[in-house]
């Protein structure tokens, strides 16, 4: 492949991708902004309700990583078939995790709440209101994951990305509704920003799934017959994917427990910073994803020398492109905390944890497509699992436990001094790159 086609592949897959991230994460930033009107408790509340949500979604986006190395490397071997189940199985996988998630938000949302925030009545009321209606948004959200990804693996992935731009104007639309009752319609508060977020979900799940027939069509078979070998390869993929995701996730959840017990403002400063982080890593999203499936592509057909060049080209556009956004976001965070109706001192912090993501950026966008694209596009899940464990929990957690509970530190330094595992992930990470023992082709 070629320097300028290796280069117009990655932008058909990235671009269209990272847009697609980019509006999926523009469902929490309307939430935010909207809901950020009506102050700083309200903010802080569903930060705290959407943890579970956000977990799932860390999850779910797992097994679609999954699925994209395992279709792109049996489409890189011409077996369509194996690649039709490789689906199967991973549509499945998530929709059981969703129906989890549903039956312990369900069961226990007071309980959920309260890990998050000190007991404050009327901001646990306001989260269990929003937990029991966003966590629907979990069955969508997955089954619209896995199918996007074979519509992307057959070079159609600015499909997806309509997709997207509608469900974000009818979550805008709805959101402005719903939100401060307009258009005859009841003002329901963080609630009816839940509402608008499962409506929207549920339209870009539809949308997916017209365009899945459309490009597959009834040349797809749902099958999940892998046979012994197969069953066993895929859990092996699987089960490392969803461990790592999940631990990394939960150590996320942590951070915001955190957050939530230095103080409200804290855990509102950290929860106006969310959604920008979001738009930021889903623009870079693209080239992890393109990762995942061109050099995957390469693997299967057991191109190893090309899939390692290919790999560092990718290192260097992601490492290009998060330091434009990094330059963009300093330049406007300050105008984007003014859009909040929240304490000045919140604002001042929000501003000052922005300028520390925007610092931090790189190494997450380079950790981002070393783990969730390049290494992972050989199989080699295991690998990943491992490096996010010893950065998050032997890292990151103890790092922000001794500096919010022993030494004391504002939300800022807590939040920079815990970053400092995403250093840790990417050494690890650039080891197990330069040894090459995670080029691997599927059996």
């Amino acid at each position: 492949m070629k320097s300028n086609s290796f280069f117009a592949s990655v932008v058909r897959i990235a671009i269209p991708v990272g847009f697609q991230s980019m509006l999926q994460s523009s469902f929490a930033m309307i939430d935010q902004l909207m809901v950020g009107q009506l102050g700083s408790g309200a903010v802080a509340a569903i930060e705290a309700a959407g943890r579970p949500a956000f977990i799932y979604s860390v999850m779910s986006g797992a097994a679609a990583a999954v699925a994209g190395i395992m279709i792109a490397q049996y489409l890189g071997m011409g077996d369509k078939k194996r690649a039709d189940q490789s689906l199967s199985v991973n549509l499945t996988a998530v929709l059981l995790l969703a129906a989890v998630f549903l039956a312990v938000c369900l069961s226990f949302p007071g309980r959920i709440i309260r890990i998050f925030i000190e007991d404050e009545p009327s901001i646990l009321a306001l989260g269990q209101d929003y937990l029991v209606r966003i966590v629907w948004t979990c069955l969508p959200l997955g089954a619209s994951s896995i199918l996007s990804v074979m519509i992307r693996c057959m070079d159609r992935a600015a499909l997806p990305l309509f997709a997207g731009i509608s469900a974000a104007v009818i979550n805008t639309a709805l959101n402005y509704a719903l939100i401060f009752g307009h258009f005859g319609f009841p003002s329901l508060g963080i609630a009816g920003a839940a509402i608008a977020s499962v409506i929207s979900q549920a339209v870009h799940f539809a949308l997916i799934a017209v365009m899945f027939l459309h490009v597959r069509g009834c040349r797809f078979s749902f099958s999940l017959s892998l046979g012994r070998t197969g069953w066993r390869q895929f859990i092996q993929i699987l089960l490392p994917a969803l461990v790592s995701e999940f631990l990394w996730s939960a150590g996320q959840s942590v951070n915001t427990f955190l957050y939530g017990h230095i103080s409200t403002g804290a855990l509102a400063a950290m929860s106006m910073t969310g959604p920008v982080q979001g738009l930021f890593i889903g623009a870079m999203s693209g080239v992890s994803q393109a990762a995942g499936i061109l050099i995957g592509k390469r693997l299967g057909a057991k191109e190893y020398g090309p899939a390692r060049q290919d790999a560092q080209k990718l290192l260097g556009y992601g490492f290009a492109g998060s330091l434009v956004l990094s330059a963009v976001l300093i330049g406007l965070r300050t105008p984007y905390v003014q859009l909040y109706n929240v304490e000045p001192e919140v604002r001042t912090a929000a501003a000052w944890l922005l300028f520390l993501f925007a610092v931090l950026a790189p190494l997450k966008v380079a950790n981002m497509i070393l783990g969730g694209g390049i290494i992972r596009s050989g199989g080699k899940t295991a690998y990943v699992m491992a490096i996010d464990i010893i950065g998050t929990w032997f890292i990151g957690v103890p790092l922000g436990l001794v500096s919010a509970f022993v030494l004391q530190l504002p939300v800022t330094w807590v939040y920079f001094i815990l970053s400092q595992e995403e250093l840790i992930r990417l050494l690890l990470s650039l080891f197990i790159f330069r040894r090459g023992t995670w080029m691997g082709k599927l059996s």
